[in-house]
């Protein structure tokens, strides 16, 4: 690979050429420098992964951005796995990558891996190494940054203080309603050890949807690592859902749990509402007009105003996945209203809610995802009439009633 091609030339380049392994023969390796077995250690202050994946994880971290596409081109043609790199990707993302102040930005390395996996399930044969490779090199770009602002890295975990298996749950709930870091980090990791993944997501659907707080990345997270650890394989699941619960404990200023903070203040009126929707709240029939409702009301109104009127279609009788359908089309008017990073988390998030809506057994939880969705939807409106122009007015078809909620942005602001 010549010295100076970027990420984006170089891939192109293997796109159009063919596969990424016909990378001729390993002349590169004999200009690499020598390693020592004291560089291969892992420093005693950073966690420890399984020890089939380690040496592959620290691959990653080490070699140098410009070679490590050849390195682990080179592994591949040796033998080494799809699963195995995507694994290892993970693991070196959540090892190296702080997920603040932000739960965003350079912590895109991580969030985006299940995206890239979906990408490289529907490219051709030829072509399903290309957006792994993209992956590999956006983690060193994360990882530089992370260095370049204090080189944090994930510790390993306290050991006295992890619970023992009949108290974790609890001691998880407890600390995560206390937003106690410590607290939280040995408790997730008594989960890992020794709860279902079942149990453990139960758990994290309801607190990624808590609060408002990195524009719906804590839910996107969520949902993303439930789709990707049963791809690489649970036994590597403790730094990731360590790094998962870290995420969602990220706040500005005091501790959440003392203040009333816009963010976080409809899950607390959320909690009231969930007693309002009838039982057989799933049974109701399909209505489009509802849905325009709703609508009306994530256009214009409150969050306060967005629950409301959801809890009132569910108690009339409204099927859920009409109140879904207003929540989907909310999210894509605000994207077409402002096309920008905020909006199109107001759909990113939409979907990483609806899934955990999908996924969850419990039927609070499932009841709590749709009105957190919706109390979000006015608070993404709100931010994104804060960063500039805004398309304000949306029409809707004569017969939209018969026809669906089909909408058409005239005009801005």
């Amino acid at each position: 690979m010549g010295k100076h091609m970027n990420r984006r030339a170089w891939l192109g380049t293997a796109a159009t050429g063919g596969t990424l392994l016909g990378l001729g023969d390993l002349f590169f390796l004999s200009r690499l420098p020598p390693v020592s077995a004291a560089e291969t250690q892992l420093s005693s202050n950073a966690v420890q992964m399984e020890p089939d994946i380690e040496p592959l994880v620290q691959l990653l971290e080490k070699t140098p951005r410009d070679r490590l596409l050849e390195e682990v081109a080179s592994r591949i043609r040796r033998g080494l796995s799809y699963r195995e790199v995507l694994a290892a990707l993970l693991l070196a993302g959540v090892r190296n990558v702080q997920p603040r102040p932000g739960v965003g930005f350079k912590f895109h390395a991580v969030l985006a891996v299940n995206s890239v996996h979906l990408a490289s399930l529907s490219a051709p044969d030829r072509e399903r190494w290309l957006p792994i490779f993209w992956a590999l090199d956006y983690f060193k770009e994360a990882q530089a940054r992370d260095q370049s602002e204090g080189g944090w890295r994930m510790k390993p975990v306290d050991e006295r203080a992890v619970p023992p298996a009949a108290k974790a749950h609890v001691a998880f709930v407890q600390a995560m309603d206390t937003w106690d870091e410590a607290a939280v980090d040995v408790a997730v990791a008594a989960l890992a050890r020794t709860a279902s993944a079942n149990e453990i997501f139960e758990l994290f659907y309801r607190y990624g949807a808590r609060d408002f707080r990195s524009i719906g990345h804590k839910a996107i997270f969520v949902s993303n690592m439930q789709r990707v650890l049963p791809l690489i394989g649970w036994r590597y699941a403790e730094p990731v859902l360590r790094s998962l619960a870290y995420a969602l404990l990220m706040h500005e200023g005091d501790n959440p749990a003392g203040r009333d903070a816009p963010s976080d203040r409809p899950w607390r009126q959320n909690q009231a509402r969930l007693a309002q929707i009838p039982a057989a709240w799933q049974g109701g029939k399909p209505a489009g007009e509802k849905t325009i409702e709703l609508l009306a009301v994530l256009r214009q109104s409150t969050s306060e105003a967005a629950c409301d009127k959801l809890v009132e279609l569910l108690k009339g009788g409204t099927a859920p996945q009409s109140i879904w359908d207003a929540l989907f089309c909310g999210a894509a008017e605000l994207l077409l209203r402002q096309p920008g990073i905020v909006a199109l988390h107001a759909l990113t998030t939409t979907n990483a809610l609806h899934f955990a809506y999908q996924t969850t057994g419990d039927d609070a939880t499932r009841r709590l995802l749709m009105l957190q969705n919706a109390a979000f939807l006015p608070m993404f409106r709100a931010a994104i009439e804060g960063r500039g122009k805004v398309a304000c007015r949306i029409a809707g078809s004569t017969d939209a009633a018969a026809h669906g909620p089909w909408m058409m942005i005239t005009g801005s602001r």
